[in-house]
């Protein structure tokens, strides 16, 4: 039995769009080298100085109108909610670009998909080639023949983009950097990403090699499915160990982590080639934005454009609830055979849709529920589906649940049954 329905959503929110200009870095790294990490040449002061010496009007930045243009300083830059993949914001997004470490993100998904299919585990340990250990530009000077965890190499590319640990993981996984790559450009075909092309496992330059904003956001996106890459993220400055006993200081390369609420995972990237890079997501309310930009002449400016699109969406957007698991439907289900002859149901879980602040979205929905269901029922059993449409597309299933029990009638219950019927028709 199919029944439909119509649901409105809609809010209202009125704020001003604001940048947020950084302080200028105080030295570049040398041409041609990848220097996302803090163990090599920092792309600003801020980034080379301990968490509590980073200087108070950093935390305190101006904030400034930008031509009231978003990544106004970017090559490309794209703006998007992470879960439904709605676009808010894009600039040349298609544009094939280099963008230097920002291609990690895909050899962490990797190691992830890895991780989680069983060919690896966190807590296997990798014996670090000398080719690895050999890298250059950002690491933490793995030392070759040392054994790993694997959970402190990929700690390490998400913090501090190591390229050292890039490849021990690619060799780990795949018997080769060369191996891993080929994986690398399967994964983005597969994923939908037609303008990108990895040559290596780190964005140290090489050609051919490029990507393009709207890609980036794609290979973030399906990263932060991911739960404990977040664990990683969330790192400011750590201790890395090695087997040796010496230890290497890192410190995450992504400032927003620690000075805009709500982030909590990203990439940074630099090369001369690719200027400075950023793809970084944040929360809020329970809305997941991810936002990139290519090709900044700084590193603040780079910072000051991802935070400016997040601020913007921030306060222009919202999750609207278009089914609440708390709320039981109008509509109940039949029950067969049971002491009830119907229970109310209700969604079993929230169901949301990406929009607007102000607009009213034109959801309806059908809900598909058999003419009986066979007593026993518990509450939380599933009895149909919910198929949730915006303007006529399909954008979300969630399944109808029992939201109370109906036990199974015993012979005294029927005898009742049949009573209070003859009692119906004899009056």
């Amino acid at each position: 039995m199919k029944r439909t329905g119509k649901l409105i959503a809609g809010a209202t929110f009125a704020a001003s769009l604001l940048f947020t200009k950084g302080i200028a870095p105080a030295f570049r790294p040398g041409d041609g080298q990848n220097y996302d990490g803090y163990s090599a040449a920092a792309e600003d002061y801020a980034e080379a100085l301990p968490a509590e010496e980073i200087p108070e009007n950093f935390v305190e930045a101006k904030k400034v109108v930008c031509e009231n243009e978003l990544g106004a300083h970017a090559k490309s830059a794209y703006l998007a909610e992470s879960k439904s993949g709605t676009e808010i914001f894009s600039k040349n997004e298609t544009k094939r670009l280099p963008i230097a470490s920002m291609c990690k993100i895909m050899t962490l998904l990797l190691a992830f998909d890895a991780v989680n299919t069983g060919v690896i585990s966190m807590d296997e340990s990798v014996i670090v080639s000398e080719r690895a250990a050999g890298m250059g530009g950002s690491q933490v000077f793995l030392e070759s023949g040392g054994e790993y965890k694997i959970r402190e190499l990929l700690k390490s590319i998400a913090v501090c983009s190591a390229n050292d640990s890039c490849v021990a993981i690619a060799e780990k996984i795949a018997g080769s950097e060369e191996a891993f790559v080929n994986r690398m450009n399967e994964k983005a075909q597969e994923l939908g990403m037609r303008d990108t092309l990895f040559s290596n496992c780190t964005g140290l330059p090489k050609e051919p090699q490029y990507s393009c904003a709207k890609d980036v956001a794609a290979m973030l996106c399906k990263l932060i499915e991911n739960e404990e890459y977040f664990g990683f993220c969330k790192v400011w400055t750590e201790k890395f160990q090695h087997p040796e006993g010496r230890v290497t200081e890192i410190t995450n390369t992504n400032k927003l982590v620690r000075f805009y609420q709500g982030c909590d995972g990203g990439k940074t990237g630099f090369t001369s080639e690719a200027g400075f890079c950023l793809a970084a997501t944040a929360t809020r309310g329970g809305m997941r934005l991810v936002s990139v930009v290519i090709g900044e002449d700084s590193s603040a400016h780079r910072f000051g454009d991802v935070r400016g699109m997040f601020d913007y969406a921030f306060a222009n957007y919202a999750l609207k609830t278009v089914a609440d698991e708390n709320n039981p439907l109008e509509q109940k289900a039949g029950v067969r055979g049971g002491k009830k002859e119907e229970i109310a149901v209700k969604p079993e879980r929230n169901a949301y849709i990406f929009g607007k602040r102000g607009e009213k979205e034109n959801v309806t929905f059908s809900l598909e529920l058999p003419e009986y269901v066979q007593a026993p029922v518990r509450a939380g059993d599933k009895v149909g589906e919910m198929i949730l449409y915006k303007d006529n597309v399909e954008f979300d299933r969630v399944p109808v649940v029992a939201a109370e029990t109906a036990e199974r009638a015993n012979f005294a219950d029927r005898f009742k049954a049949i009573l209070r019927g003859w009692r119906f028709g004899k009056s």
